[in-house]
C-alpha cells in the first residue's frame, strides 16, 4: 500500500521554487551562479514599516489573531481599494491571509467542486494549476503568445467558455510575462463574462504597484463585474515583505465568509506583528514605495536592451512585475556545446550548467517556449548574467 494520498502524489513541485533551491544547492558547492529565478525583490522592507513592527512587539501584540484578520487591518484594506483601485468593499468582504498564495488556495477550495472548469490565460503564475487541480477543478489553458503581448482576447474568452466554466483566473501585472491589461482590454473581455453570469474571476493584482504604465484597472471595479470579481493582494512584492507572508482579498461577502471558515480549520489567523506592519504599509501613500518601482524600470529598460541582443531571444517589452520572459524555441531541434535543446527545460538547464545562470522553464507558466528571467537583482548581477547567457548561446 502507499503511504503517500493520491493527492500528494498528483502534485507538482513548483519549478520557481525547484530552480531557486537547485541554485542554492550549487552555490553552497562553490559554483559561481548568478540566480534569477525568484520573483523576490532585493531590497530591505522599508523603515516605516519595520518600526511599526517594533512597536506592535512592544505592545504585546502576541495573541491569536481574528481569522480573517484585525478590524484595524481590514479597515485600512477597505480604504487602500478605494484609494487605489475604485472598488468600495466593506470588512465582511475582506480576509487576511498568510500569503496571496493562501488567499488563492482558500477561494479554491472554497469555490470549486471537482469537474468545474477553470480558465487560465497562459502564461499564468504557477501554483495556479495545481491549486485548481488539489481542489478537483479542471485547469483550461488559453494560450497567447509574444506576439499579442501575452494578452487574450474577447474572441478568445469567448471561444473558451463551456458549460462547465466555473471561474477564470489572471494575474495582471503578469507574472511571468509582465503584461498589464489596460482599462481597455478589462472592459472589452468583462463584455463577454457579463453574458455568463455564473463564471467568477479571481483578479491576483500583486503586482498593481510595479507598474510602468500610467495608469492601473482592477477587474472589480468595472461595471457590472463587482459581484463576481475576487480581488486578491498583498505586501509581499511592492513592499519587499515576501517573507512577513501578508496577503488579502476582497470578495462578495458570501465568499469571503467562505475563505473565512476554509481558514478557520487549516490555519487560522495570519501573524500578529505582520498584519501590525502591514497596516503601516498599505496606509501610506505608494508614494513611499515609489523608488523601488523606478529602480526596477530602470533595469528593465537595460535588460530590454541587452536581451534584444541575444540571438534567438524574441520578447516582448513588459510594462509591470519584475520579469521578463523571452521566447527561446529558435533553439529547439539545436545542439549547443554538445547538448540538445528539446524544449524550455533543456534550455533553462543548458543556461544552468554551461551559463551557471539560473531561470525557471516556461513549461511550469504553461508556455513550453518560453524561459521566465527576473531582474529582482542589481545591475552588475543583470549585466553579467545576460553577458554569460550570450556567450553560452553564441558560442
Amino acid at each position: 500500500m502507499n503511504a503517500l494520498s493520491d493527492r500528494i502524489n498528483a502534485l507538482s513541485t513548483s519549478q520557481t521554487l525547484a530552480m531557486a533551491a537547485l541554485a542554492r544547492e550549487l552555490k553552497a558547492q562553490g559554483k559561481d551562479i548568478i540566480s534569477l529565478s525568484l520573483g523576490e525583490p532585493d531590497f530591505n522592507t522599508p523603515d516605516y514599516i519595520k518600526a511599526a513592527a517594533k512597536q506592535a512587539i512592544d505592545d504585546n501584540y502576541s495573541a491569536y489573531t481574528p481569522v480573517d484578520g484585525y478590524v484595524e487591518l481590514k479597515e485600512a484594506i477597505c480604504k487602500k481599494f478605494k484609494r487605489d483601485n475604485n472598488i468600495e468593499y466593506n470588512q465582511n468582504q475582506i480576509v487576511v491571509s498568510t500569503g496571496a498564495k493562501q488567499c488563492l488556495y482558500n477561494i479554491a477550495q472554497a469555490m470549486i467542486n471537482p469537474g468545474d472548469e477553470v480558465l487560465l490565460p497562459a502564461p499564468y503564475w504557477v501554483s495556479y494549476y495545481e491549486i485548481i487541480k488539489m481542489a478537483n477543478g479542471i485547469p483550461v489553458e488559453m494560450p497567447t503568445s509574444v506576439a499579442n503581448d501575452f494578452k487574450i482576447t474577447p474572441e478568445e474568452l469567448e471561444k473558451a467558455i463551456t458549460p462547465k466554466t466555473k471561474m477564470i483566473w489572471y494575474s495582471s501585472p503578469c507574472n511571468p510575462s509582465g503584461s498589464v491589461y489596460s482599462k481597455s482590454e478589462l472592459e472589452a473581455l468583462a463584455e463577454v463574462l457579463k453574458k455568463h453570469p455564473n463564471i467568477y474571476v479571481v483578479s491576483d493584482e500583486i503586482y498593481e504597484h510595479i507598474n510602468y504604465t500610467n495608469e492601473y484597472c482592477s477587474m472589480a471595479s468595472i461595471d457590472g463585474m463587482y459581484n463576481n470579481t475576487i480581488t486578491v493582494n498583498g505586501v509581499a512584492k511592492a513592499f519587499a515583505m515576501t517573507g512577513w507572508r501578508i496577503g488579502y482579498m476582497g470578495a462578495p461577502e458570501f465568499i469571503a465568509k467562505a475563505c473565512t471558515k476554509m481558514q478557520g480549520q487549516v490555519t487560522s489567523g495570519a501573524n500578529s506583528i505582520a498584519q501590525r506592519a502591514t497596516i503601516a504599509a498599505i496606509s501610506e501613500s505608494p508614494k513611499a514605495i515609489q523608488y523601488m518601482v523606478e529602480a526596477f524600470k530602470e533595469r528593465k529598460e537595460m535588460v530590454y536592451q541587452l536581451l534584444s541582443d541575444v540571438k534567438g531571444f524574441i520578447l516582448n517589452n513588459p510594462t509591470g512585475a519584475f520579469y521578463f520572459f523571452p521566447d527561446i524555441s529558435f533553439y529547439f531541434g539545436k545542439t549547443i556545446k554538445g547538448k540538445t535543446i528539446n524544449n524550455a527545460d533543456d534550455f533553462s538547464m543548458f543556461l544552468l550548467s554551461e551559463a551557471q545562470v539560473a531561470t525557471v522553464t516556461g513549461d511550469a507558466f504553461g508556455n513550453p517556449n518560453c524561459i521566465r528571467l527576473s531582474y529582482a537583482t542589481s545591475k552588475e548581477n543583470l549585466i553579467e548574467a545576460i553577458k554569460r547567457i550570450k556567450n553560452a548561446v553564441e558560442n
